[in-house]
């Protein structure tokens, strides 16, 4: 397939990095609104969380390219005044961090377009291991990959629903600072895809502080299984000062009676069962940064896994909110057919 990619930031840069690796589709064309190109290149080739990439890109006229890849650079703000037929692009992943227009995405563009976030207005919201089954590549054009909180809870959710049936919880995701906060305390700052103005506390430095906030976990949930609602879960984040990995604190009272042994065994039959990289149980004494750079989305630490009264369930899931997310929107993007 060849794929044009929208936007080279965190997860574009990572999307890139991990489907070179996997070699499952070819980036050819990148579209990014900085126009140095020697910059383009450098940012891929290092980076301060993942490290270099031992074949680097260089620039040539106006592509970047190593040993495996030649990728033209266009720079246009909106992505659907490019001629895609002149490039023989199969697929757009949309990684700008951009809310589309999906219906004049559909009115101006017939090639697949995959959002890395989540759509209300998408013709579906994906997460591997929990509907990727649905999507139907006939008449699903503009496909959402939701986010990387959701990759991770969701299939978690989904297992503790469909063997003790969910009756309601709560949820606090512990997540990495991120490009849009300040690093010194600042003016507060809007957000488009929380519907918000003017957010004092991201306006608050990013390094020195611990910042409360709303999350659209659940609401990126409920696109994907509508029976996960904020009528039932409860939610809140908070933004820490570290560059990558986040967790996930989850309780849950269910229906159906569970046993923590059980449910032990449950999740561990899951893993050696599945398709893809998605749960990983763990019951290592370890910290954040060891898992960094994990594909995994959804690993389980049993240090934490408690269930009281045979109804109400307690878990803490780790996952690199970059590069593990990221993957999945490979792995997701690779089963596309054309």
């Amino acid at each position: 397939m060849r794929v044009l990619l929208n936007g080279v930031g965190r997860i574009g840069k990572a999307i890139l990095r991990i489907a070179e690796s996997k070699n499952t589709f070819d980036i050819v064309v990148i579209n990014e609104l900085n126009t140095n190109l020697e910059n383009i290149a450098y940012s891929i080739n290092y980076d301060s969380t993942y490290g270099k990439v031992k074949d680097k890109y260089k620039v040539k006229e106006n592509f970047i390219y190593n040993s495996k890849s030649n990728m033209e650079i266009t720079n246009c703000e909106n992505i659907f005044e490019l001629d895609f037929t002149k490039y023989n692009i199969d697929i757009i992943i949309d990684a700008s961090g951009s809310i589309i227009d999906t219906n004049y995405a559909k009115i101006h563009c017939d090639i697949p377009i995959y959002l890395t976030h989540p759509n209300s207005k998408a013709d579906i919201n994906v997460i591997l291991g929990v509907n990727e089954e649905c999507v139907n590549y006939k008449k699903d054009k503009i496909i959402s990959t939701s986010s990387c909180n959701a990759t991770a809870l969701l299939p978690v959710l989904k297992i503790l629903d469909e063997n003790y049936s969910i009756d309601y919880g709560d949820i606090t995701t512990i997540h990495p600072l991120l490009n849009h906060q300040k690093t010194l305390d600042s003016g507060c700052i809007g957000s488009q895809n929380r519907d918000v103005k003017c957010n004092f506390e991201f306006g608050r430095s990013a390094t020195q502080n611990m910042i409360p906030s709303k999350t659209t976990t659940i609401d990126a949930c409920s696109y994907v299984m509508p029976s996960i609602t904020h009528d039932i879960i409860s939610s809140s984040s908070i933004r820490v000062p570290t560059p990558t990995v986040g967790v996930i604190n989850v309780t849950v009272t269910v229906n159906k009676k569970c046993e923590k042994e059980e449910l032990i065994k449950l999740l561990k039959s899951y893993e050696e069962n599945q398709k893809y990289k998605i749960i990983h149980n763990n019951s290592c004494a370890l910290v954040s940064s060891d898992f960094q750079g994990e594909e995994y989305t959804s690993i389980l630490d049993h240090r934490f896994i408690d269930v009281k009264k045979n109804k109400m369930i307690k878990l803490v899931i780790w996952y690199d909110n970059e590069w593990g997310y990221a993957s999945k929107v490979v792995d997701i993007v690779s089963r596309h057919k054309i």
